[in-house]
Order: structure tokens, then sequence, then C-alpha cells
């Protein structure tokens, strides 16, 4: 169990619905507000796990969910999920559009299928003046593009781990940049240097959780209180306090995706 050491954490990005969290979810949930969490994310990958996090959404004071399709479900699109993912934004606790983009690391999804449903995503987003969480893995060179295609669009690109060249590009066209515990690990230079170089106000702190647990928990199930970690390396970065670098990125959280606590 992490320690309990700042207040205010909002993770801007977890998947509590991943099947890690089977044995223990109910409880662990019911326990993070009393861990310094005031508020999660919960991004949805495809039609069912959209659903859910809406629920949790429903179910929790302080949970969010966006609600889209990841591009390794890509192929699981139809015309009539993503009409029942887009009526789930009417639901006033939906905060954005994902998480969607384009991931080149597999062979499959094709990646016409992939574009095809970032642009129709991006297009909705657009439409209805609502963020957008972004997941690119080797993919950077068609996600700028295609990002470019649709200017005014607004959101993060989460789980950000590439150059500082990349992260000045995205935030000049209006993008957040959200960081895990990959700022903490040993080969995260590249992270750091990115987190370095771009204005605090378009920081965000996220876990990805189950996944990218921070050093000392590298390997272990990550949660939300785990963020406290990736805070302190990051205030270490931009010259800040742990503790104001949570509050600095839980601001900007609000302010992406009009949350008001």
């Amino acid at each position: 169990m992490e320690e309990i050491r700042y207040s205010g954490i909002f993770d801007s990005h977890a998947h509590y619905n991943d099947e890690r969290f089977d044995p223990d979810r109910e409880e662990l949930l019911a326990s993070l507000p009393n861990l310094g969490v005031c508020g999660v994310i919960n991004a949805g990958t495809n039609l069912e796990s959209s659903l859910i996090s809406a629920e949790y959404a429903k179910q929790y004071g302080y949970f969010y969910a966006a609600v889209g399709y990841h591009p390794e479900q890509a192929a699981e699109y139809t015309e009539e999920g993503m009409a029942k993912i887009f009526s789930l934004l009417d639901q006033p606790k939906i905060v954005a559009i994902g998480e969607i983009g384009l991931d080149y690391y597999w062979p499959e999804p094709d990646r016409e299928i992939q574009k095809k449903v970032f642009r129709i995503q991006l297009a909705a987003a657009k439409e209805r003046n609502i963020p957008v969480i972004i997941h690119s893995r080797d993919a950077t060179e068609d996600t700028l593009r295609i990002l470019r295609e649709f200017p005014g669009v607004r959101g993060v690109l989460h789980c950000f781990s590439g150059s500082a060249e990349t992260a000045k590009e995205l935030v000049k066209i209006g993008f957040y940049l959200g960081f895990t515990g990959v700022l903490t690990f040993p080969n995260g230079r590249r992270a750091a240097e990115a987190c370095s170089v771009i204005p605090t106000e378009r920081l965000l702190l996220e876990t990805d959780c189950p996944y990218m647990a921070p050093v000392p928990y590298r390997g272990k199930r990550c949660f939300s209180p785990m963020i406290a970690r990736t805070a302190e390396k990051m205030a270490e970065i931009k010259g800040l306090s742990p503790q104001q670098m949570i509050d600095t990125a839980r601001e900007n959280t609000l302010r992406l995706f009009s949350i008001k606590l």
C-alpha cells in the first residue's frame, strides 16, 4: 500500500475495469478517497469498457469517464457500437472521447481501419466540443498529421514518452501531455526531457493503471495513490514541491475536462 503523503491527487487516466482488479475492485475503489485521491478518469477502450466506465462514474462520486474505441480495438468498430458510445456523451460525468488514436506496434488492426476510426471519433469530438484522450504508439507522424486535420480539438496525449520535439509540437496545437510511472524509470530519459521543455500548465499526472507502476513498484499492479511517486519526479524536473505539482496537475485536469469538484 502506498503511504499517504499528499492530498488532492487526480488520476487523469485509469483502467479500473481491468481484470487485475477483479479480486478486490469494490473495496479498492471505496478506499481511494481516504488515500489522497480526489478524482479518477476511467478510460474506455471499446463499447463494453466504455459502458462499464460510465457505470463507475455513476457509482462513485469522485469518478469520471471517457468513452471510445482504442486503436487496438478498432476492428471491433461498428456504426451501431459507435452510436451507443456517442450516446453516452450525454451523461454529465462523461468528460472525454477516449482512449482513441493509433498503435502501430502490432501488425493488427490494419492501419487504415485505425485511421478511419480515429478520424470518426475526432470529428465527433469537434462537433460536440469535448476533449479527447489520445493513445499513440510508434505512430507519431500519422498521429500529428491527423490531429492537425481537426483544428480546435483539444485533449491529452496520454502516457507520453515521446521526444521533446514532439512534445513541443503537441503543445503548439493545443494539447496537454499526461505522464505515468515511465517518468521514474531508469530508461525514461526521453519522457523526462519532454516534461522539462513544456509549460507546467500543460502537464497531467496519470497511472494508466493497472499498468506503468512507478519505481519502486515497477512490475506490480498500479493504482491511483502511486501517482505520488510520479509527481515527485515531475516536481523535481519542474522545480516545484511534490504537493505543488499534484495541485497544478489537478487544476490542469479540471480545466481540460471542464470538471468542477
